[in-house]
Order: structure tokens, then C-alpha cells, then sequence
């Protein structure tokens, strides 16, 4: 999925991975108007770095407004500093949910709660790597372009960000 971005998202708690054989966190970018995946990072640490990969692949894949709205939770890694600068450098602005309060980022919340009740849970992972391919393929190949979403009217993100691209003026 490609083209213009809406101007709002948000961004994942991070979640770990026990079934690999060694932890393996991700970090995620949605797109709150789509629900799609827009950006995503996988390692075996959540340091800030994961992060701006995740921020700086939505921004690298997607035409992203400037004054864009990335929401997150309080986590030590979305308040620092470096990734202060990182959305700064994107023309992003920052916004973070009040203390204890997970309905704040629910989008995040409900996006690592399917992944992990249709993937993760039903699947026995031998390695890391072999994590990391198979969540890459959910994001990329299911998620994103098949799955049907309940707040979508039962519609998939690839097909709500069709539909906002032709009611766009031309160029």
C-alpha cells in the first residue's frame, strides 16, 4: 500500500514474542484512518531505534501530511528525546496517552490482539527468523490487503485507502 497517508497514527506498546526461540519484539505504525500497517520494525530488543525504523518505514512508503498526528503511549521510548527528533525530522507531531489509560491506544492494543489470537498463538515458531518472516507475511500479505475489519463497515485497509485515493483531486 502505497500513496497519501491520512493524518493520524498510532504506534504500538511493543509487544514480545516467547515462542521464538529467543524474544523478538515489534514495533508498529498504523494508519488510524485505514487501520492498516503502514510501518513496522522486528528485533530482539525494543530500544528507540526500533522505533524509527517503524515511524521512518511509514514515512519512506507513504506520503505522510506534514502536521501528520503519531499517538502513542508514555513508554520510555516514544518520550525520548531521539525519537522526538526523528518524528520532528518527518514533520510529524506527537501526541501521548495519559498514564495507565490503555483506551488511549486501542488501535495499537486491538492490532497486537488479533495478531497474536489469528498468528502467534496458533503457530510454534522454531526460530526467531522464522517469527519474523511468518508476522512479516501476516502484516504484509493478510492483515493489510484481506482481512476484513469491523470498524472498517467489514471493509480491508487496502480497500478504504483506494477509495480515499479517487476521491482526491487530481494533481
Amino acid at each position: 500500500m502505497t500513496g497519501d497517508c491520512h493524518a493520524s497514527f498510532c504506534g504500538s506498546p511493543g509487544v514480545r514474542f516467547p515462542r521464538a526461540t529467543r524474544r523478538l519484539y515489534l514495533a508498529t505504525v498504523l494508519d488510524c484512518h485505514t487501520k492498516a500497517v503502514i510501518g513496522w520494525a522486528m528485533d530482539d530488543n525494543y530500544r528507540t531505534g526500533l522505533i524509527d525504523t517503524a515511524i521512518i518505514m511509514a514515512a519512506r512508503n507513504h506520503r505522510i501530511t506534514d502536521g501528520a498526528i503519531f499517538h502513542s503511549d508514555r513508554g520510555s521510548n516514544y518520550t525520548s528525546a531521539q525519537f522526538a527528533a526523528t518524528l520532528k525530522s518527518l514533520g510529524i507531531r506527537q501526541s501521548v496517552g495519559r498514564t495507565g489509560i490503555c483506551y488511549d491506544n486501542s488501535m495499537a492494543e486491538s492490532f497486537f490482539a488479533i495478531l497474536k489470537n489469528e498468528r502467534v498463538h496458533r503457530t510454534v515458531y522454531p526460530t526467531r527468523e522464522h517469527a519474523r518472516r511468518d508476522i512479516a507475511r501476516y502484516i504484509e500479505l493478510r492483515y493489510n490487503t484481506t482481512r476484513r475489519h469491523s470498524g472498517l463497515d467489514y471493509r480491508i485497509p487496502q480497500q478504504v485507502h483506494d477509495e480515499y485515493l479517487k476521491k482526491q483531486p487530481a494533481a
